[in-house]
């Protein structure tokens, strides 16, 4: 008789405790659901550092304010807001973007030739890097390719394109665009 209790008693234990093993794992998977994810229309703050093949650094903020932009919105290089896609707040990666999804091949039709005088005179030598607005008024970064007698050739590829760039990204935060702007607010 005390067996048949006994084994009673392990079965009720073991049902318990498959119980409490479930609701354990539900309500980790329903708190995992609750971290925010990246995702079109979310405000993404992120810490970055983008280097060359080579290994040079271009461009990082670490140490200083994270990058915000909208995702979706093409505010950053696709490759990179592709990659971004998913990643939960507080999770890094390492990100490798072709020129394809970056800032393009180089294009040979993207040089221009222009008046000497037209170029401030130091700037007038090759490699030198200007700004030049487009017909819709967008700054583009220039890169003076050659210098002529009376002419100079600009370059309007970026000065990334035909480059893959390596990431090493951070994602700082990711908040609903209404907690950026209060007249958004009721």
């Amino acid at each position: 008789m005390k067996s048949i209790l006994f084994i009673k008693y392990i079965f009720i234990i073991s049902i318990l405790s498959t119980a409490v093993f479930i609701s354990s794992v539900y309500a980790e998977t329903t708190d995992m659901k609750k971290i925010p994810a990246v995702e079109d229309g979310k405000n993404i703050f992120i810490e970055y550092t983008l280097k060359l093949e080579d290994g040079n650094v271009v461009d990082t903020n670490e140490g200083s304010s994270p990058m915000t932009f909208i995702h979706g919105e093409g505010q950053i290089v696709p490759g990179l807001e592709k990659e971004l896609t998913g990643m939960k707040k507080g999770e890094s990666k390492h990100i490798v973007v072709k020129p394809e999804e970056g800032y393009g091949n180089v294009r040979k039709d993207a040089l221009r030739e222009v008046p000497k005088e037209k170029i401030p005179e130091d700037a007038r030598k090759a490699g030198s890097q200007i700004q030049g607005r487009t017909a819709r008024g967008r700054v583009i970064p220039l890169t003076v390719k050659e210098v002529k007698d009376n002419t100079i050739i600009l370059d309007y590829n970026h000065p990334l394109a035909g480059k893959t760039l390596y990431f090493d990204v951070k994602i700082v935060d990711i908040q609903d665009p209404a907690a950026n702007n209060p007249a958004s607010n009721p």
